[in-house]
């Protein structure tokens, strides 16, 4: 299954991400993230060592130029890159969790896509249709990716959603660009929720209501702030998380729930 989360800005997309995917490692599922943020930190917030040592792909501008076989002063390039050997080793791994730096995927001037974006376009498929592992990816925040259709691909789009009307007109407009995207299995997860109130605000204006709803946790700023993995910090978000992870398995490929394709099979 492939999963990707998106939300406004500052929603906490990433926490409530690493705590889903170290939910399901647990569960004993191969689990593989993948963060495409322009600004990557996935890394530190599941416990990678030396995370000052990883560079994300998409800053590795001589190696893409090299793989998309393109020749200086030559417009022309390869439009399916090798990329196999990059994916294990650029893969890192933490406690059973594997971790791809990839960055964000810019669009050039003109909406075409530059010889090295079309290497990290073929990377992100070549990853996507893996069907051994649940995939997790951490898109940028905002639309911008949807727009692009890079996660056209996906079974599953998470929409964080904090109780304010700038996160839910964001979370909103998402939703509406990736139905047009073609995905299939939309859902929302509220986040940051404090008392009663945070929760009736995100149900009185979001239809479908929430999978889950994870508290505002203190364990989790600290974690953050001490450099310490968020996935040992979060005991008080355990009950949201088991929501969340039991929706996911509820789930199948392309949005068909699981008991529909037994109804199916019959």
């Amino acid at each position: 299954m492939k999963i990707a989360i998106s939300g406004k800005g500052g929603v906490g997309k990433t926490t409530i991400m690493a705590l889903l995917a170290n939910y399901l490692k647990e569960s004993g599922r191969d689990i593989l993230i993948i963060d495409a943020d322009p600004s990557p930190h996935m890394a530190q917030t599941i416990g990678i060592k030396n995370v000052e040592k990883i560079v994300p792909i998409a800053e590795m501008r001589s190696m893409l130029a090299e793989r998309s076989g393109k020749s200086e002063g030559s417009p022309f390039y390869n439009l399916n890159p090798e990329v196999d050997d990059l994916l294990e080793r650029f893969m890192v791994e933490e406690d059973s969790l594997k971790l791809m730096v990839l960055g964000a995927i810019q669009t050039a001037k003109g909406g075409c896509a530059c010889p090295e974006n079309t290497v990290l376009r073929r990377l992100l498929t070549t990853l996507l249709l893996s069907p051994e592992r649940i995939i997790l990816l951490d898109m940028e925040a905002g639309v911008e990716h949807l727009g692009r259709g890079t996660i056209a691909s996906v079974d599953l789009l998470l929409i964080v959603v904090i109780p304010s009307r700038s996160s839910i007109r964001t979370a909103l407009k998402i939703k509406k660009l990736a139905e047009d995207s073609g995905i299939a299995d939309i859902a929302f997860v509220a986040n940051l929720i404090q008392d009663e109130d945070d929760e009736q605000f995100i149900k009185k204006h979001l239809d479908p209501r929430p999978v889950a709803f994870f508290p505002e946790a203190k364990s989790v700023r600290k974690s953050e702030r001490q450099g310490e993995p968020v996935t040992r910090a979060g005991g008080d978000m355990a009950g949201a998380v088991r929501e969340l992870a039991e929706y996911v398995g509820s789930r199948n490929v392309r949005g068909q729930r699981t008991e529909d394709r037994g109804r199916k099979d019959e």
